[in-house]
């Protein structure tokens, strides 16, 4: 979605030293990573605490680690580091420091960020990096997860993404697409092998509260359905009441029902970059209730209510729990998955090409039919 930059793309980097630079590299290097080098350290000492009989530190660690939710400050993280280092050079083998410096420096020089560091050495919770903190959440079992093979995926040379089962391509290529596309080819579109899109119908206003419809939405969603292109909608809120909530619900099931809206109706929910956001000191079950408020509206009219969202928005900002009956349209920019719940939609690229689009656009990959008969 354009309101905001979502999950950037990993960025690698390849660093050349000099000889006589080395030692200049090495400290910033170290430096960068901080926070994933104690955090890895710390997963060390839990994975091996049983087999170096280390009772002390494994208990003070999983004490620690009790709450659902996590996330360190930069002066937590230094006070940690020196703590860890301490405990590695005290309490730890060698042969587990090496393995673990091993792993580190080849990630470092791979060029992973230290998130993509995290989330290795945490594979059993999902790491949320935002406005410089890193949040882990342990990945809660009662929660439906998806069953989609990573070996399945492959991206083409034209840079989609495609999902296999048994050799058979099973997935669906779609797009989102709002004003910020200008003018579409829709024929070219089609004839580029979409078969769904989701247009923007609107949104309402970050400081003011206006709704507004999307100045390409008319334009849009008819020459997606006259090319045979299956549609669906989305709708950008930024409700502050169960009433506004309503009443968003309310607009877009009266500006759709002239047309085929066969694929969900969907409530894009993001955090806005911006102080005087009206939603800015919303609570995670605020933004939970207004949510089902109108997923519920959209429903009870006869649409297939769906969710759109980042790590942010379904970790920091919605209480997935409560949303389990509702679909899940996941963003998140890279080649590779990184959410274990479950969700029908993939938006895998912000910088997608297609057909009778100048310019960049939203990709996404769907593992089943979504069409509503």
């Amino acid at each position: 979605m354009r309101e905001n930059n979502l999950q950037g793309k990993r960025r690698k980097k390849k660093h050349k030293r000099s000889e006589n630079g080395i030692l200049a590299g090495s400290i910033l290097l170290c430096i960068v990573t901080l926070a994933s080098i104690t955090i890895c350290l710390v997963m060390v000492f839990q994975n091996r605490a049983a087999q170096l009989q280390n009772v002390e530190v494994m208990s003070e660690l999983e004490t620690a680690r009790q709450e659902m939710e996590t996330s360190y400050t930069q002066d937590e993280v230094d006070q940690m580091v020196q703590e860890a280092v301490t405990q590695t050079r005290d309490q730890t083998s060698q042969e587990v420091s090496g393995e673990f410096l091993s792993k580190l420096k080849e990630m470092m020089q791979s060029g992973d960020g230290a998130t993509e560091m995290l989330r290795y050495f945490f594979p059993e919770e999902i790491v949320v990096a935002d406005a410089g903190q890193y949040y882990f959440f342990p990945i809660q079992e009662g929660l439906k997860k998806h069953t989609y093979d990573p070996q399945g995926f492959q991206m083409d040379g034209d840079q989609v993404m495609h999902y296999y089962e048994n050799g058979e391509r099973v997935s669906h290529k779609g797009i989102d697409v709002s004003k910020y596309q200008e003018e579409i080819n829709w024929k070219k579109v089609a004839d580029d092998e979409v078969e769904y899109a989701f247009i923007r119908l609107g949104i309402r206003g970050y400081t003011e509260g206006e709704i507004l419809v999307d100045d390409n939405f008319q334009e849009n969603i008819k020459g997606a359905l006259e090319n045979g292109i299956d549609v669906g909608v989305y709708f950008f809120t930024q409700a502050t009441s169960e009433a506004e909530a309503e009443e968003e619900a309310a607009f877009v099931i009266d500006s759709i029902e002239q047309y085929d809206v066969s694929y969900p109706v969907v409530i894009d929910i993001e955090a806005v970059s911006n102080n005087n956001a009206r939603t800015k000191d919303l609570t995670k079950e605020e933004r939970t209730k207004y949510c089902i408020t109108f997923c519920e509206k959209i429903k009870e009219a006869g649409y297939t209510p769906m969710i759109y969202g980042n790590l942010k928005s379904f970790m920091l900002m919605l209480d997935m729990e409560q949303l389990e009956e509702y679909d899940k349209w996941f963003a998140y920019y890279d080649d590779r998955m990184y959410f274990p719940y479950a969700h029908k939609i993939w938006q895998y690229t912000s910088t997608g090409r297609v057909s009778g689009i100048a310019g960049d656009v939203d990709l996404n990959i769907s593992f089943e039919e979504l069409k509503d008969e």
